[in-house]
């Protein structure tokens, strides 16, 4: 197929000419010189290898080729400035509204209040949270359904960026009335004899935590799952056993009587980040939100013990 090699320009240039009937009406509506305006109209006779126009001292008309050019090139402006329109659209309209993929840990302890900032501000802006597990959290940010994430995985995958948030220690999840919870830091020696409720398998913590429990010879035995670290929670304040729990999900449940003890021997802990597309600057909702992030997360030291939290 031969190459169209022409330019926008030039064909704007012939439009504005055929419906002026003159080259200085045409340079007039495009705040052009006629020298130039001319010298496009010719560049396109050229490449098209057609007169388009019949000049004369007093007129310009169209020749039967350019008559029919003419309504080509009308309708494919027109399509050009329909996809124009589209785009600018698209991009207001994503620039109204903000995605942001996380850990159900985040999403109950740590965004809510933060997304609370970003409304008080931003009154216009429309926020959704897609609260799923690290595996899907990191899909969502590749795939751009996400322009932000939040999750602990994602620091050595060669498409993302991974900026450091604040690195959280594992604890003990028990009732404030179990006797291991008056204890300052407990050993996994100490939880041998104790029902332990644990998240599913296949979940991000759970694989952490059997990583770092391989090399022991005795393990605590775990009697009850749950999918989620919120669910778990719910079965330790229930009274059935204890659980392992990164330090933040403890302020998922304000109200409960629940005590979180260091655990040592060895001692678990994670990094929570800022995950986006390799090489991708946020928006400024995004920008907003990880300035919210991190006031929030001023305000809590308990939770941090690295990484940049201020």
């Amino acid at each position: 197929m031969k190459r169209i090699n022409l330019t926008l320009d030039e064909v704007q240039a012939f439009v504005a000419v055929a419906h002026a009937g003159s080259f200085k009406g045409a340079a007039d509506a495009l705040f052009l010189s006629q020298p130039a305006l001319s010298r496009r109209v010719d560049k396109l006779e050229q490449v098209l290898e057609v007169r388009l126009l019949e000049r004369t001292t007093r007129r310009v008309a169209l020749t039967p080729e350019g008559r029919e050019f003419l309504a080509h090139a009308e309708r494919g402006l027109a399509a050009l400035r329909t996809g124009v329109d589209e785009v600018e659209r698209e991009v207001a309209r994503r620039a109204a509204s903000l995605t942001v993929a996380c850990i159900p840990t985040v999403a109950s302890a740590l965004l809510p209040r933060a997304f609370a900032r970003l409304a008080a501000q931003h009154p216009e802006l429309r926020l959704h949270m897609l609260d799923e597990g690290a595996p899907e959290v990191l899909r969502a940010v590749q795939s751009g359904e996400a322009e932000l994430g939040l999750s602990f995985t994602g620091a050595s995958h060669p498409e993302i960026d991974f900026q450091p948030l604040l690195t959280e220690d594992y604890v003990l999840a028990l009732r404030t009335d179990h006797p291991l919870a008056r204890r300052a830091v407990l050993s996994w020696r100490d939880l041998l004899a104790e029902p332990m409720v644990a998240v599913a398998g296949d979940s991000g913590n759970r694989v952490l935590i059997d990583q770092a429990l391989s090399r022991l010879k005795q393990r605590p035995v775990v009697r009850f799952e749950a999918n989620h670290v919120a669910g778990a929670l719910g079965l330790v304040e229930a009274g059935l056993g204890v659980a392992v729990v990164p330090r933040l999900a403890l302020s998922m449940r304000p109200g409960a009587a629940l005590a979180g003890v260091p655990l040592k021997q060895p001692r678990i802990e994670r990094t929570l980040g800022l995950i986006t597309r390799q090489g991708r600057r946020l928006g400024g909702p995004a920008q907003a939100l990880v300035k919210a992030l991190r006031s929030e997360l001023a305000m809590r030291p308990s939770a941090a013990s690295a990484g940049g939290a201020g």
